[in-house]
């Protein structure tokens, strides 16, 4: 009897374990090992007590729950996201709302799970309003196409000028679209409007603000003679009245003015500088419109601008830059310009009687030249509301 009990007992008491194994392990699960969302938060540490019911397109979000890692798939409205293996795991899973505009808005987040299981959680895209970024040239004439850099370019849109004007849609992808410059674009800001909002340009279309250097008409001590009042066949197009071109070989080391003067030698329009750009010039950009029907492969252009005196060594704008015969904007954020002269001995200065201005071609290697320019300017970063 012993010999049976034993082996009886112990069978009995191993059931006993295993059983009560078994349900405490099912106990121990959360939610009975169903998924759960506990909340949606963004990655940011020090943003992480800000929970979420919506986010913009590509926003990194980081999902909070139980029993998560068997996900395969999530999607926010009818626009499947991306998932990262290594992003998964029981209590969190991280991923990006997809950038694609939805078809059908549903304002859900659907995960799907390897074992055909599917969790649905409110959830809205915020789809974004249009970024407009800038223009390829800002100075387009009438009937050309001019190109619009930036983002959520969704249709439909439109693209309005000031002066009340709409542009012909030519072309429109997410980040590029192009525009036929209606008659009765005035200067100023472009709006673009989708369905999903309004932005304004912080840039100008023919941006007509604080020009320091035009050559309409011509002013300064250094050659008139590469002033074009009148192009012939062959020439760049005038974009804004005269414009200077540039078109000789210029050796290496040479020593070439194109353009400028002394305040008293260019006269008003030294003093167009804003006096904030050269207190705040992080906050102003020098630019210019460029063409060059040869590329600008060599040598060195250096840029006197808002200063009380000349200045021979910097700031100096580098090649290359080939524009393929096209008028194109130059954009150089105008605190590198006051930096170069710092490192130079030299600092910009509020001067209410005008400021030096110079366009000088020295430097290194030998420059076949046939190159344009036009409209310099300090214009504002963003245009304050």
């Amino acid at each position: 009897m012993k010999i049976i009990y034993k082996p009886l007992l112990l069978l009995a008491l191993l059931a006993a374990m295993l059983s009560i194994s078994i349900s405490c392990t099912e106990d121990d699960l959360p939610n009975n090992g169903e998924p759960k969302i506990s909340y949606i938060r963004v990655t940011k540490p020090e943003s992480s007590d800000s929970l979420l019911t919506a986010a913009l397109q590509g926003t990194l979000l980081a999902i909070v729950g139980e029993n998560l890692e068997g996900a395969s798939q999530i999607w926010f409205n009818d626009q499947r996201a991306t998932l990262t293996p290594t992003y998964i795991s029981n209590k969190s899973i991280l991923v990006s709302v997809p950038s694609k505009i939805p078809a059908d808005i549903t304002n859900k987040m659907k995960i799907v799970f390897a074992n055909g299981k599917t969790l649905e959680h409110d959830f809205k895209v915020q789809i974004s309003e249009p970024v407009v970024a800038s223009m390829a040239c800002e100075y387009v004439l009438t009937g050309e196409v001019a190109t619009i850099r930036g983002d959520y370019f969704y249709e439909p849109l439109t693209v309005t000028f000031t002066g009340g004007v709409k542009g012909e849609l030519v072309s429109v992808e997410d980040k590029i679209l192009q525009v036929r410059i209606p008659e009765g674009a005035l200067p100023g800001q472009v709006t673009v409007t989708t369905n999903f909002g309004e932005t304004k340009s912080d840039f100008w279309f023919r941006d007509n603000r604080n020009i320091y250097l035009s050559s309409d008409p011509f002013t300064g001590w250094w050659n008139q003679s590469y002033v074009v009042t009148a192009p012939k066949e062959g020439d760049p197009p005038a974009i804004n009245g005269n414009y200077i071109r540039v078109k000789e070989v210029i050796g290496g080391w040479a020593w070439k003015e194109v353009a400028g003067g002394p305040p008293d030698a260019m006269g008003a329009i030294s003093k167009n500088i804003p006096d904030e750009a050269i207190l705040k010039p992080a906050d102003y950009n020098l630019k210019f419109e460029v063409n060059t029907v040869k590329p600008y492969t060599a040598n060195v252009l250096k840029i006197t601008v808002g200063l009380n005196d000349f200045n021979n060594d910097q700031y100096t704008w580098m090649p290359p830059y080939d524009t393929q015969g096209q008028w194109r904007t130059v954009v150089i954020p105008f605190e590198e310009i006051a930096s170069s002269y710092e490192k130079a001995g030299m600092k910009m200065a509020v001067n209410p009687n005008g400021y030096y201005t110079r366009l000088l071609f020295h430097g290194g290697g030998e420059l076949d030249a046939d190159i344009s320019f036009d409209n310099f300017r300090v214009v504002p970063k963003v245009i304050k509301k």
